[in-house]
């Protein structure tokens, strides 16, 4: 295919390496654009060819297919999309930057109110799109306003209220999202050093990431937490393939020695057939599956 001027794509580009869980086969076309007009032309050309869409942020939360991915990947990984700039007691910030490099920013800035997501190992974008939390808060409750692309390349400056956010999901999972407005609180430096020391603490203990994985695998039913559910089905320990139910946290499949998609969704599958089978809950999945 051939791609306009100005607009980088490379064909067959492995994308393992570029998702936490070390898993996933190649993408037809990878791009990683420098700037918005890169963005648009790529939109254009993916139109014109009819070619599907995807965006990768760290790849924190998300399983690909062995045979990879049909279609265009694109990566808003250049320093145009990391900006991160001091509005008052907000922060205005590029999808692409790194949760942890939006924490330490903040924090020098003495704005508290992002310490829950420390130890996430994701980008902004990600996280908005997902509506990422814990413990009771969530990176939407935050949002002043989210700058967002279609992919027909339309520019949109959209509003907290006209956003919905819910458990994991959120109405912007239908655009592609390039910078936020997030409001945050004054606090002192050494205080919210001690909430990311907590949060980073709750983390360690509660979660297994001795190998590569996504993070939680399924939702949370209503009042219930999936990792119990799995636990009481008795399957930490399970394995197929290189993949293998963690035996500190259950919601957790962990790559242990070169595992497969395959191997992933097999567990999957057994997971959700024993608690449905034990509990008549239906499990949903909490990470994205690019099939």
């Amino acid at each position: 295919m051939n791609w306009p001027r100005g607009c980088r794509a490379k064909a067959e580009y492995p994308l393992k390496d570029k998702t936490t869980f070390k898993i996933g086969g190649c993408a037809q076309f990878f791009s990683e654009p420098e700037d918005l007009t890169e963005l648009k032309f790529l939109l254009g050309a993916a139109k014109k060819n009819k070619l599907p869409v995807f965006v990768l942020g760290a790849g924190s939360n998300l399983l690909i297919s062995d045979k990879g991915v049909k279609g265009l990947v694109i990566k808003l990984n250049s320093a145009y999309f990391k900006k991160v700039a001091l509005k008052g007691s907000c922060l205005e910030a590029g999808s692409g930057v790194t949760l942890s490099q939006l924490i330490k920013f903040a924090q020098t800035k003495s704005l508290a109110g992002l310490e829950f997501l420390a130890g996430i190992p994701g980008t902004l974008g990600g996280a908005l799109a997902m509506n990422a939390g814990c413990w009771e808060s969530a990176i939407g409750d935050l949002v002043k306003e989210v700058g967002v692309m279609d992919y027909s390349g339309r520019i949109k400056i959209l509003g907290s209220k006209e956003i919905k956010f819910s458990y994991r999901k959120s109405s912007l999972e239908k655009y592609i999202i390039l910078s936020a407005l997030l409001g945050l609180k004054k606090s002192s430096r050494r205080q919210i050093q001690k909430n990311i020391s907590k949060y980073l603490m709750f983390r360690r203990k509660a979660q297994d990431l001795s190998q590569p994985n996504a993070g939680c695998i399924f939702r949370n039913p209503p009042q219930r937490y999936a990792g119990k559910l799995i636990d009481l089905c008795g399957l930490k320990g399970r394995r197929s393939g290189g993949a293998f139910v963690s035996e500190r946290h259950a919601n957790f499949i962990l790559n242990l020695s070169k595992a497969s998609a395959k191997d992933v969704l097999g567990l999957m599958r057994i997971i959700k057939k024993k608690v449905k089978d034990k509990f008549k809950i239906t499990l949903q999945p909490e990470i994205k599956i690019w099939a």
